[in-house]
């Protein structure tokens, strides 16, 4: 196991010293991604600003919310985009080399793209964390702030295993669906908002099956007493661990099924 993770580290380092080689380029994409996301936050500010609450819900609160949600995703696309592009892998017939090497495949196909620029979004939704921790009066050497670090260690866990299972479906299909979209930038911009907005049937579908639900509005709403709180919603964010861990055994399964399609 630390030969793994001393490997990984170290394909990481390698991939980023290599987009560090174009430093202005990167730094460029890494300020647009920061700067294009502020446009979803003042969406939810110009709806806060004419309706005051939704749902019993202030703006800093669903900020708390909106801060998981964005810096789960920005870690799971930053080290996972190399399953959004697997399909090719798969067609041109690269996975036969994949498969010859003495690495775990799934550690390979998460190296090979790593996006450092998806760091842009990561600190947005940081910067909106923190103005919202601020504004509630949230200490940050307090366990509510150990309470935050578990839900996005749980929401990159969750959008993660969201990734994995689009790269895995290109075993079946030789491309990985645009439809899984509608899960990871679908399920980002439903998982911003309190899940009570949604009807039931669409609330236990983000509990129990894409657990969105869990990783943010459950802590949060434990984490300040809100009336939507659960007694187990602090340790909700634990659902997206255990997603990404089927997920990743649903892999293997799609490694086993397999048929090369090189000539």
């Amino acid at each position: 196991m630390f030969d793994r993770l001393k490997l990984y580290f170290k394909l990481v380092g390698i991939a980023f010293n290599s987009q560090m080689q174009h430093r202005a380029s990167f730094l460029m994409l890494a300020t647009a991604h920061f700067l294009s996301t502020f446009i979803d936050i003042i969406g939810i500010w110009v709806l806060f600003d004419r309706f005051k609450l939704i749902q019993g819900w202030t703006f800093p609160e669903l900020t708390l919310i909106y801060g998981i949600m964005q810096m789960g995703f920005a870690t799971a696309e930053m080290a996972g985009r190399g399953f959004d592009t697997f399909g090719l892998v798969v067609k041109n017939g690269e996975f036969d080399r994949i498969l010859l090497r003495p690495a775990g495949t799934l550690m390979q196909v998460a190296t090979r793209e790593i996006s450092f620029m998806r760091i842009g979004r990561f600190l947005q939704g940081l910067i909106v964390l923190v103005w919202g921790c601020l504004e509630l009066g949230i200490s940050f050497t307090s366990f509510e702030t150990l309470v935050i670090v578990f839900a996005i260690t749980g929401a990159a866990c969750l959008f993660g295993g969201l990734m994995v299972i689009q790269g895995t479906l290109a075993f079946w299909t030789v491309e990985t669906l645009e439809l899984m979209n509608i899960l990871t930038f679908g399920g980002l911009e439903a998982g911003q908002y309190p899940m009570s907005i949604y009807k039931p049937p669409f609330q236990l579908f983000f509990t129990f099956v894409v657990p969105l639900a869990s990783v943010a509005f459950y802590p949060v709403s434990s984490l300040l007493q809100h009336e939507d709180a659960t007694w187990w919603g602090m340790a909700a964010p634990v659902f997206g661990i255990l997603f990404l861990l089927v997920a990743c055994q649903l892999w293997k399964v799609g490694v086993r099924r397999y048929q090369s399609t090189g000539n």
